[in-house]
């Protein structure tokens, strides 16, 4: 089925225990800090059931009717329909969103890639993984990911400090297992469940672990506590923060206090081959939705530098097309990636059509990266203007309107009130808490830098230039 956005509503009604600025939150749809990303998720899934959208956001099988972000990706159009859905829903909400779903769904099916290494433990697993898979599919569930711990002091194995400092079983029951801890998730608090997987192998040689599971865990599961950070919306005028107030994603700390989890619901149990497996490949999938976001990261950016330089005449000078040219380079260049990446897709051990790696990953590198230096390009482009600009009361102020209108109407074709809400946008976008979140949040989303090019390192293939050398060099057989 397709969920509605109001069905959507309705089921975060379900007594979950979410903590905002020390208080316990009565209704998360209706609360100030979650309300306005809601509507967003809810947007999303009402736009599924209008004629102008639902070519794109769904996609019809054996008479029934899926969401186009769950669907296993098997050829090459399967992709090119994931795409346009990222992009017609980014264009749709007026903004770019992180975690809705598309890009968590797809480490369920790096999981499915790694059935062979989990049967080697108990062939439930590869069961519950298709069942899980499926069932986020046919009942439209928004699905995110809990990943980091708090980790605590990481010179010591978990066994040698506070055992809750990341995630372990502590229990067996008849029922499921028993499991204490904290995870941090994005989007946690307003989601149906999370795939609740380790950080990192700290487990040294062992063979089986505590800390290596990975499971399913509904959002409103007894013991479960969403301790959330302060958001942003609500915080300042929205006339003035149109983006923090409109798509803050709040991030929590979630608190595992003997959560029990069902035999069905494990993905994967004790055996560190497989939970290292599952970390290795775990954004296989995952990294092309989330570099996506970045592509449209730079098109607000590109827009909103192009339109500011346009209103004063600035883009006819060649220093400033070149800084536009930089921003174009940038967006092009992800976009390369992307467009590379499923031109050439690989199938995948699960039989899915796998993204080539080597260009996914390069290109999120490729995007990340760079991600700082493009805003403060776009900040260049913009001036000064974005942090001095008084607020919009001033812009409407009997007292202070002509002032206003005089120092700010540029031309018939850019009047005062049209350029602060630009302004406004571009301060929000590159120069405000929120902006610096969105940055900050690359390294938590989609993994630190390390990690980035240590996965470029696993699939890139070495051996062509190297054999390219060897040749050009006249190098014997015998080197390596």
């Amino acid at each position: 089925m397709l969920k509605t956005g109001e069905q959507y509503r309705d089921s975060l009604r379900d007594d979950r225990e979410v903590f905002i600025n020390g208080e316990r939150v009565k209704s998360v749809p209706d609360h100030p800090a979650f309300k306005p990303i809601v509507d967003v998720r809810s947007r999303i899934y009402d736009m599924a059931h209008e004629d102008k959208f639902k070519d794109t956001m769904a996609y019809e099988k054996d008479g029934e009717t899926f969401a186009t972000a769950w669907q296993p990706p098997y050829t090459q159009d399967d992709w090119w329909a994931k795409k346009d859905w990222v992009e017609m829903v980014m264009k749709e909400i007026g903004g770019v969103v992180t975690r809705v779903g598309d890009e968590t769904v797809g480490e369920m099916w790096s999981l499915a890639d790694g059935k062979d290494i989990l049967n080697e433990v108990d062939g439930q697993w590869a069961s519950n993984i298709d069942n899980h898979i499926d069932n986020v599919l046919k009942n439209d569930i928004f699905h995110v990911s809990a990943n980091t711990d708090p980790k605590g002091d990481r010179s010591k194995s978990p066994q040698d400090q506070d055992p809750d400092m990341l995630l372990h079983v502590v229990k067996e029951t008849d029922a499921g297992i028993i499991v204490r801890g904290a995870k941090y998730e994005t989007a946690a608090a307003y989601a149906t469940q999370a795939f609740v997987k380790p950080t990192i192998a700290n487990w040294g040689n062992a063979e089986l672990s505590d800390y290596a599971l990975g499971f399913i865990c509904p959002m409103n599961a007894p013991g479960l506590k969403h301790i959330c950070r302060n958001g942003f919306a609500g915080v300042k005028p929205k006339d003035d923060y149109p983006l923090s107030n409109g798509f803050d994603e709040v991030d929590t700390l979630l608190v595992f206090d003997n959560v029990l989890v069902p035999w069905e619901n494990i993905l994967f149990y004790r055996h560190t081959a497989a939970a290292s497996f599952i970390r290795g490949t775990l954004h296989r999938y995952s990294a092309y939705m989330f570099t996506l976001r970045i592509l449209h990261m730079a098109d607000l950016m590109i827009g909103t530098a192009l339109f500011n330089v346009k209103q004063t005449g600035l883009d006819k000078q060649q220093a400033v097309q070149e800084k536009l040219a930089q921003l174009a380079c940038y967006r092009e260049g992800i976009n390369a990636h992307m467009t590379g990446a499923i031109a050439t897709a690989q199938k995948s051990p699960g039989g899915f059509l796998m993204p080539n790696q080597s260009l996914l990953y390069t290109g999120r590198v490729l995007a990340c990266s760079q991600l700082p230096a493009m805003m403060h390009l776009t900040r260049e482009l913009c001036g000064g203007q974005i942090c001095v600009t008084p607020d919009s009361p001033s812009f409407h102020s009997p007292d202070t309107k002509e002032w206003m209108e005089k120092f700010y109407n540029v031309n018939d074709n850019w009047q005062s009130d049209d350029r602060r809400k630009l302004l406004a946008f571009g301060r929000d976008l590159v120069n405000s808490d929120y902006a610096g979140h969105k940055v900050t949040f690359q390294l938590f989303a989609q993994s630190p830098p390390f990690a980035h090019l240590g996965a470029v390192y696993r699939n890139f293939d070495f051996n062509g230039p190297m054999e390219f050398v060897k040749k050009a060099a006249g190098l014997s057989d015998k080197v390596m």
